[in-house]
């Protein structure tokens, strides 16, 4: 989130704040004008409809676009280290984004298509992103030969898996916690893989 955020951003970020609190049902766009510090007809203006502002703030804060930066020159060619800074980006812009998270997670059964298809897309992304990564990987003898398809999955779901398993939890896991699972969890990965 940046530091002065536009009138769209303050528009995205009163939405998501209030959909995390009252649901996507519960939200009503006069609610979300009223929190940004707009009218409602900036709102429209901008977005048109609830179901775009939310799909708008799937496309703007999630994690794709710092992913592919990260996979295009963050990475060094070196398995373990690469892991864990995959590993460490994910759980920081998962646990930046825990509102927006929380609200597809809690209006999974009444968010509209579109809008589930918005917050599918980064980890359809993310697994395109670790699928060609480990292919290289693979080709330059780095990492055993197997389906990279599968090992991405095993790697997104093992992240994934700690980050939801917090998400709702009464107290936050300490940063200490979070670090030691990312460095076991990537040290596991990492020899299960090396050839």
């Amino acid at each position: 989130m940046t530091a002065n955020p536009t009138t769209s951003e303050k528009i995205l970020l009163a939405t998501i704040d209030l959909m995390a609190e009252k649901g996507y049902d519960g939200t009503t766009t006069k609610e979300i004008a009223l929190a940004a510090g707009v009218n409602e007809v900036t709102l429209f203006r901008r977005f048109r409809t609830k179901e775009k502002l939310l799909e708008a703030a799937f496309s703007r804060f999630h994690y794709g676009d710092e992913m592919t930066r990260l996979f295009n020159e963050g990475l060094k060619g070196h398995l373990h280290e690469d892991l864990l800074t995959v590993s460490r980006t994910y759980h920081n812009i998962m646990n930046r984004n825990r509102k927006l998270i929380s609200v597809a997670l809690k209006g999974s059964s009444t968010l509209p298509d579109s809008v589930l298809q918005e917050a599918s897309r980064n980890p359809k992304h993310l697994k395109s992103l670790l699928v060609n990564y480990l292919t290289t990987m693979s080709s330059e003898g780095k990492v055993v030969s197997s389906n990279p398809e599968i090992q991405a999955l095993s790697f997104m779901w093992m992240n994934y898996g700690a980050f939801i398993s917090t998400l709702n939890a009464k107290e936050a896991v300490s940063e200490g916690t979070l670090d030691e699972f990312i460095e076991e969890s990537v040290s596991i990965f990492t020899k299960a893989l090396s050839p």
